[in-house]
């Protein structure tokens, strides 16, 4: 199983950003976790981050392409203002699970509304680096419950 796993905007600066919301894990401490899971789980992740929303919009398409059973993303800000981002993810026929670190619904009011939960499996939040783990997982329940149907 090949599952791709998008960071958005401003993760490249974990361990330095908001240390109250985000703690002091990096990002690259958070893709070795993905990865060690993964193993675990006999399945393979992609990671990919950028801050250029356009660049984001181009990896999302070329799961198309190569075929991942399923996507991972944390788009940071962008949840909550990126159409374009929205838009290329309704385009995937895989399932796409939304995370996010800290909990959302919980934070500054322009937080709590996603423009991509309507085009998502569903959204996990609010468990820090455990959020990518449970999102994991929950990617690969998707993906099997589908090859099950």
């Amino acid at each position: 199983m090949n599952i791709l796993m998008l960071h958005g905007i401003n993760h490249n600066m974990f361990g330095k950003r908001d240390p109250v919301h985000y703690g002091t894990i990096t990002l690259a401490e958070i893709n070795a976790s993905i990865q060690s899971l993964a193993q675990q789980l006999d399945v393979h992740v992609d990671s990919f981050q950028t801050n250029c929303e356009g660049t984001m919009c181009e990896r999302i398409h070329q799961a198309l392409t190569d075929k991942v059973d399923a996507v991972l993303i944390n788009a940071g800000a962008w949840t909550h203002y990126s159409y374009g981002i929205r838009d290329a993810l309704a385009i995937l026929t895989m399932p796409v699970i939304e995370l996010h670190m800290a909990n959302i619904h919980a934070r500054e009011a322009f937080r709590h509304h996603s423009v991509f939960a309507e085009v998502v499996r569903g959204q996990i939040c609010g468990f820090g680096v455990n959020s990518y783990l449970l999102a994991l997982r929950a990617a690969i329940a998707a993906v099997q419950d589908l090859k099950a149907a």
